[in-house]
């Protein structure tokens, strides 16, 4: 076998080679790490010990499973809120907006995101506030009673202004490919605007929806900015359980379990989602219904 043969074969290894070295530095290492962390006893006195002690995973869960089950609710909300919202939008740019238009819109829609998160999320610990902009008009006007700020509404709003974004760009990239002549086609066979939405148009767009659920959904279950600044005491959210155990109780062991747990949960309805909708057997039955 030739060098030049060697060469050809081993190029394409060379050049996915710094991506892989990538995931395994700042993917596999630290999580194989927060997963030995997670099996290790001990306290911050006199430090932490591999001692493959599992049984913090049950504890976690008992002690944290309404802000799991909290966090996963408050997630399927929010991105359905994002997904009312956002498919709409994604829509209108694909197909109403002129193409010169288009990019200065979706600067627009990701302006936001020049701004911090944090900041971003305490303008709405303003806004909601019962002397805010909005309560504080209510107010003003006579009227009495009305409370946004420290509720799972506070939260949930929070979670979709924020990730409100992340729903829309991949429909719009996914209904940007959808060929007018597909649309033209659909019409010469007498279908009506409302036929070539749903027979034409929404299953090309589910690769988009799919994408843009997943972006949507496991970022805003995994939040606690959210639920910290806009939901109070009663509204936390496993983020925020992480971040105290962490941070305030310094209990690394349960935070990692509490994190292995939340992405245990999240692959599970990743994979379930996936199965029912981002198939070729699942656009196809889609295209047909």
């Amino acid at each position: 076998m030739s060098a030049r043969t060697v060469r050809a074969r081993l190029a394409p290894y060379a050049m996915i080679f710094p991506g892989w070295l990538w995931l395994v530095i700042f993917f596999v290492v630290p999580l194989v790490s927060m997963l030995s962390v997670s099996l290790m006893t001990g306290s911050d006195v006199d430090g932490f010990t591999q001692t493959w002690h599992f049984h913090t995973y049950v504890e976690a869960w008992n002690k944290y499973h309404v802000q799991i089950v909290r966090s996963l609710i408050y997630g399927l909300i929010a991105t359905g809120i994002c997904l009312v919202l956002g498919y709409p939008v994604a829509y209108w740019i694909a197909f109403r907006v002129r193409q010169k238009y288009k990019s200065m819109i979706l600067f627009l829609l990701l302006l936001p995101f020049f701004v911090s998160f944090i900041i971003r999320t305490q303008t709405w610990n303003f806004i909601l506030s019962d002397n805010g902009m909005v309560l504080g008009l209510y107010h003003a006007l006579g009227f009495h009673g009305g409370h946004v700020l420290n509720t799972s509404t506070a939260v949930i709003g929070g979670l979709a202004y924020n990730f409100l974004p992340f729903t829309i760009l991949p429909i719009y990239v996914s209904l940007e490919r959808v060929h007018p002549s597909l649309l033209e086609a659909s019409a010469d066979l007498y279908a009506n605007k409302t036929k070539s939405f749903l027979r034409v148009v929404l299953p090309l767009s589910i690769p988009g929806i799919f994408a843009s659920v997943l972006l949507t959904f496991v970022p805003v279950a995994s939040d606690y900015v959210n639920a910290m600044i806009l939901g109070g005491t009663r509204n936390t959210m496993v983020g925020t359980a992480i971040e105290t155990e962490y941070v305030t109780n310094f209990n690394p062991p349960m935070a990692s379990a509490l994190s292995f747990i939340l992405m245990a949960v999240l692959l599970v309805g990743v994979f379930a989602y996936a199965r029912a909708l981002g198939t070729e057997e699942a656009m196809e039955m889609a295209a047909t219904a």
